[in-house]
C-alpha cells in the first residue's frame, strides 16, 4: 500500500493518566489526530462532559472535527460520542462493522455519516485503519505515515499490541516511528511484559506512548527499556511529528 507522507499532531484529550494542568482525567481514551487536511477524533472517552471540558481547555473546537474513528464497542471509548455529535453532527463516523445496529442507528439519527469498517481502508490522505482485528473483542487501530515513519494509534489493544503492530507492518511495510494508546497490559507479569517489549523491538518500534489500560508497571518497564523513546502519555500530551 502506498501512502502520501504527512505532518502529524497528536493530542490526548481523554485518559486516566494526567499530563497537562487544568484538565480532567477519567477511565478511557481519546486522541485528536491532525493529519494532512483532516482532523480526526479517535475514540471519545467514557463521557462527553470530561471530553468536551478537556478539548475546550486545550483550545480544540468540536466543530473542527472532520472524522471520528471508534476503536471498539466499550463504553470507555464510545461514551463521549453523543456529546460531540450534538455539537458537530457534520462528521463521518468510522466504526467496526461488528458494532450493534442500535449504536449505528444512533449515529445516523444525528445526520452524521456512518462508515462500517471490516478490512483495512484509507480514511483520509495518509491515514488508514487496520480494519477489524481480534476475535471476541474486535477492534480497529489507526495508521498514519509521516516523514519519520509509521505512527500507530491503539484504543485498548484487545487483539494484542504486538499483533496490531505486526499487522500494521504487514499492511504498510514501513518503519514504525511510534505506537501510542492503550496497550491493555494492566496486571501483566514482568516476564510477559519483557517478552512483549522484546517483540516490539524486533519489529522495529522506535518510540512508545502507552496510556489508559497499559498499567503502571508496564509504563515503568517501557520507560526503562525505551529511555528517551518512552513518552509518559496522558491528558494534555501533545506530540508533533
Amino acid at each position: 500500500m502506498e501512502m502520501n507522507e504527512t505532518g502529524l499532531i497528536l493530542t490526548t484529550v481523554y485518559d486516566n493518566y494526567m499530563h497537562g494542568t487544568g484538565l480532567r482525567t477519567g477511565w478511557g481514551f481519546s486522541c485528536i489526530v491532525k493529519a494532512s487536511d483532516r482532523t480526526i477524533l479517535f475514540d471519545t472517552g467514557a463521557d462527553s462532559r470530561t471530553l468536551l471540558h478537556n478539548m475546550e481547555k486545550l483550545g480544540l473546537d468540536p466543530k473542527g472535527i472532520d472524522l471520528i474513528v471508534l476503536s471498539h464497542m466499550h463504553r470507555d471509548h464510545t461514551g463521549g460520542l453523543e456529546g460531540v455529535l450534538e455539537r458537530n453532527p457534520d462528521v463521518r463516523v468510522y466504526v467496526p462493522e461488528s458494532f450493534p445496529e442500535g449504536f449505528k442507528t444512533g449515529i445516523k439519527s444525528h445526520g452524521s455519516g456512518l462508515v462500517e469498517v471490516s478490512g483495512s481502508m484509507e480514511i483520509t490522505r495518509g491515514v488508514w485503519t487496520t480494519g477489524e482485528l481480534g476475535t471476541s473483542i474486535k477492534e480497529q487501530s489507526l495508521m498514519v505515515k509521516t516523514e519519520r515513519g509509521l505512527v500507530i494509534i491503539t484504543g485498548c489493544a484487545h487483539p494484542g499490541v504486538v499483533n496490531i503492530v505486526k499487522e500494521a507492518k504487514r499492511l504498510m511495510n514501513e518503519r514504525i516511528c511510534l505506537v501510542l494508546g492503550g496497550f491493555h497490559l494492566s496486571g501483566t507479569g514482568d516476564a510477559e511484559l519483557r517478552s512483549i517489549m522484546s517483540s516490539l523491538r524486533e519489529i522495529g518500534v522506535e518510540k512508545v506512548a502507552p496510556c489508559h489500560c497499559s498499567g503502571d508497571r508496564a509504563r515503568e518497564l517501557f520507560s526503562e527499556e525505551y529511555g528517551n523513546g518512552f513518552v509518559a502519555n496522558g491528558v494534555g500530551m501533545v506530540i508533533r511529528i
